[in-house]
């Protein structure tokens, strides 16, 4: 069994970061700041200020700086006015503008942040995650996560799960952390999530619309619930305050656990101890490469995220195909690793090295979904097109590290490049040009960073000097070192 420790960075009023290092690599990584805006999974008690049947979605006040939307797969039957129909089912309805009005109130979930221009997605099919389970309220169903592919183990649950007293009118879900685990301890957790949902629904009476109702757990104690499995062996943490609440949660939902909570002391940085902060200055790099002498290289989009294999400097033994298995292998699985670690979403498009051999496409096939399945995220999978083009799409709940540790460049404007001083030049002498010859104007003030005023006095100017006798008025080129490479201004004296 790997190595593997969870270590906890808090620093106070600013950042809580975790990380999970199996074997002194970075396999996990998380981290919140109290100013974001972190409402996934919260509970509100929303009111529709809008529906739009053309893209059968409505739009919810739920107490939030943007409105939500929520689309009709989302509205669950029983919250809809009118009756269910033959074209609706169990999973939402067809017709918005039949099932909600304007005005009607009811419970929503945030199951996607807001990006860019677009609202947080929302879902009237509730659910309460815990350690083991996942209740959901007003849905009548009873299941066990597909990760837990032992038919045995399934079995076994699945009876455990019949048995257990579930709240009436709601349904439970056993997570991929049930496993292996008993039926005392699945009723355990089952009794903090029914408590949990009868305090919501009071809340719910007494709330007017747009109100919280139930606020996620913090980023901490949300990882450990999510993440932590057997094989971490221990977990750091470097804050006492942090120290305490992480060993009262362990202590209620998995006790056996709490000695493996340690109170980080030393004087170097948690982090720098572990070797994580090196390798998370690694990670925001467009290029990862690979210890064959191959790379990948992301690019990430609003839309997608696309990823080229290279073959680098890889000298492996043996024929061309086989060359190009092995790198990509290789890449597979450093590719599903930072998919997970940047925390990218959305649809993902792969370029591995072109491979004829059906066998061998099959083969890195398995590898990729085997390293993918690892991810606590949905995925989906398409098999290799012919030109070694591999599609998938990752759940997409937040923004990605990349959004949330980065801006846009005012300069460039997100595309990374610059116009050239002989570009910005030409395009400034084509405004002085229309400018000098408008009667009102009497002089033209170019204002302009170093590298530009270089190129506008030397290489053109007998261009501006003859356009000054033409046009018989000033033109003044003035150096600001404080502009960025990309800002220019021009100014137009009038009579």
């Amino acid at each position: 069994m790997a190595d593997s420790l969870m270590l906890v960075n808090v620093l106070e009023d600013a950042e809580a970061r975790v990380a999970v290092v199996e074997d002194g690599k970075l396999q996990e990584f998380y981290f919140e700041r109290p100013n974001d805006d972190n409402i996934v999974g919260n509970i509100y008690k929303g009111r529709v200020v809008n529906v739009k049947s053309n893209i059968e979605a409505a739009f919810v006040d739920f107490g939030y700086k943007r409105h939500g939307f929520l689309h009709g797969s989302d509205i669950k039957p029983s919250v809809a006015r009118k009756a269910v129909g033959r074209g609706d089912d169990k999973r939402g309805i067809k017709s918005v503008k039949k099932a909600v009005k304007k005005g009607d109130s009811f419970l929503v979930q945030v199951t996607k942040e807001g990006i860019d221009d677009k609202g947080p997605a929302l879902t009237t099919y509730l659910s309460l995650p815990g350690r083991h389970l996942v209740l959901m309220p007003e849905m009548n169903l009873r299941g066990v996560s597909k990760r837990i592919d032992d038919p045995e183990e399934r079995s076994r649950i699945k009876k455990i799960i019949h048995n257990l007293k579930v709240p009436e009118n709601a349904g439970v879900i056993a997570r991929t952390a049930a496993e292996k685990r008993s039926e005392r301890e699945l009723q355990r957790d089952l009794k903090y999530l029914s408590r949990l949902w009868n305090t919501i629904k009071k809340r719910a009476e007494k709330a007017g619309d747009a109100s919280l109702l139930y606020q996620e757990s913090d980023q901490v104690i949300r990882v450990i619930r999510d993440v932590f499995n057997e094989s971490i062996r221990h977990i750091h943490v470097d804050n006492e305050d942090v120290f305490r609440r992480v060993k009262d949660f362990l202590r209620d939902v998995m006790p056996h656990h709490v000695r493996k909570v340690k109170l980080y002391k030393e004087d170097e940085p948690i982090f720098h101890k572990y070797g994580v902060e090196e390798q998370l200055n690694q990670m925001h790099g467009r290029t990862v490469g690979l210890s064959s002498g191959g790379s990948i290289v992301l690019e990430q989009t609003e839309a997608l995220v696309a990823i080229d294999v290279n073959s680098g400097q890889f000298k492996g033994k043996g024929s061309a195909e086989k060359t190009a298995l092995e790198i990509n292998k290789e890449a597979a699985l450093e590719i599903a690793r930072q998919i997970r670690l940047r925390d990218m979403g959305g649809l993902v498009i792969i370029d591995f090295i072109d491979m004829d051999n059906k066998d061998y496409r099959k083969e890195l096939e398995k590898v990729l979904s085997d390293m993918l399945a690892k991810d606590k995220a949905r995925f989906q999978v398409l098999p290799m097109s012919d030109f070694g083009i591999v599609q998938l799409t990752r759940q997409r709940r937040r923004k990605s590290l990349r959004q949330s540790t980065y801006t846009r460049c005012p300069d460039c404007k997100g595309t990374g490049q610059l116009k050239t001083p002989e570009t910005l030049s030409l395009e400034l002498f084509r405004d002085i040009k229309s400018g000098v010859q408008k009667k009102s104007v009497t002089a033209v003030e170019v204002t302009v960073p170093p590298t530009v005023a270089d190129h506008l006095n030397n290489a053109m100017r007998s261009k501006i000097e003859e356009t000054e006798r033409e046009s018989k008025k000033c033109i003044v080129i003035r150096v600001d070192p404080n502009l960025s490479p990309a800002e220019t201004n021009v100014r137009y004296k009038k009579s």
